[in-house]
């Protein structure tokens, strides 16, 4: 199992356990966690948007141009923002963390 760590804007950490193969959006709506993937990781909203940490930004597969145009749509885009339905979990990612921006809203939650 790979460890992944989403981080809340209001900083509390939750680490969820996920299989190779999944997109990091599914392990964090497995893990009960606010991103709400609209377009289910077809890549056409920016609703599952995720900011990465600094030190593993780098690690990951760049984005394309398409996901690029996406996250112009995203409130509370950094240089670090990528769509969690775009990243793959890899064994290499073992240990990833991401923030969950403020801004982030789930329409699935009352």
């Amino acid at each position: 199992m790979i460890e992944v760590c989403f981080i809340a804007a209001d900083g509390a950490r939750t680490t969820a356990q996920a299989e190779p193969g999944i997109s990091l959006l599914e392990v964090a709506q497995a893990a009960g966690l606010p991103l709400e993937g609209t377009c289910e990781g077809q890549m056409a909203c920016s609703t599952c948007h995720v900011i990465v940490t600094a030190d593993w930004y780098a690690r990951l597969t760049p984005a394309s141009e398409d996901e690029e145009d996406m996250l112009d749509l995203a409130a509370g885009v950094a240089r670090t923002s990528r769509l969690s339905c775009q990243i793959v979990i890899e064994p290499e990612l073992d240990g990833l963390e991401v923030r969950i921006p403020g801004e982030s809203r789930d329409m699935r939650r009352p």
